[in-house]
């Protein structure tokens, strides 16, 4: 019986629809700061991996749209390019931290380096830009990542100024809530399945057979019984500030706070000093 990811790709889809709804927010509030555009690919030379669902996602749409034909051929060529030299850079991090070298700086460094995603079409935009990743998504508008503020260095955001902020980790903890329910779904007897993260190249690449994602065989098939979703799925994507949404009088997860629709803003720290700080004035709301 083949493998079926719809009912978790629907939820997927579901996901990247909120999404685009926060960067169509933040664009609203801040229309002259996001600059992204047609012609502009600046975010698709960026380094980053993409969860199970995602990547699944990815390989599924991308083997229905390009079955056959000189133009896969050409994007799994520039896959296996930008594949390895993903490798390269990974593991040139690996013997900085063996080094030594603090993960912040390591981090850094890797933001500085750029790769072509395979995706990208000789005329600079995506082939499969309907079906792109969060991470794309979301280039160009400020993200709070680990406590610091980040945006592209083409937009108009200007350091020290206070602008609504999507908070990453709570994206993060949704695709990762949704990779482990796949792989529940699926039967997969790799406990670690859903904590994969690989480079858009990779999940181009692999071949998801059954035998590649842990799935038992006909003679002991796998439960049809969907995992659960983890109450981190359900998670607002706009950066808080816990003690100001606690002072407020709502209830954490109330209509009353959903409605709040992610108003918190942070400013953007300066080249010296790039650490979110929540804005308690009001004037960013």
């Amino acid at each position: 019986m083949p493998l079926t990811f719809a009912p978790y790709f629907e939820k997927y889809q579901a996901l990247l629809g909120e999404v685009d709804a926060v960067f169509a927010k933040v664009k609203a509030a801040c229309p002259e700061a996001v600059t992204c555009g047609l012609g502009c690919s600046d975010c698709c030379h960026a380094l980053f991996d993409v969860s199970l669902v995602e990547a699944l996602y990815l390989n599924v749409v991308f083997n229905e749209r390009f079955p056959k034909g000189p133009e896969r051929e050409k994007i799994l060529d520039l896959a296996d390019r930008a594949d390895r030299a993903h490798y390269k850079l990974k593991r040139k991090a690996f013997k900085a931290g063996e080094k030594g070298v603090s993960t912040e700086q390591i981090l850094a460094d890797l933001a500085r380096e750029r790769i072509r995603c395979p995706l990208l079409g000789d005329d600079d935009r995506c082939v499969l830009y309907d079906c792109r990743p969060v991470t794309c998504r979301l280039y160009g508008v400020p993200l709070e990542i680990g406590g610091k503020a980040h945006t592209c260095g083409k937009s108009g955001f200007v350091p020290g100024g206070a602008y609504p902020t999507v908070k990453v980790e709570m994206l993060q903890d949704r695709l990762f809530a949704l990779s482990g329910e796949l792989a529940a779904g699926i039967g997969s007897s790799y406990p670690l399945l859903a904590d994969m993260l690989v480079p858009v190249s990779m999940a181009l690449l692999t071949e998801y057979t059954p035998e590649y994602l842990g799935v038992p065989g006909e003679d002991d098939p796998a439960s049809e019984t969907p995992g659960v979703v983890d109450e981190a799925s359900a998670a607002p994507v706009f950066a808080r500030v816990e003690n100001d949404c606690g002072s407020c009088g709502e209830a954490p997860g109330s209509a009353a706070c959903a409605s709040c629709g992610g108003s918190t803003s942070w400013v953007l720290g300066g080249p010296d000093d790039s650490r979110a700080k929540p804005d308690t004035s009001g004037k960013g709301d």
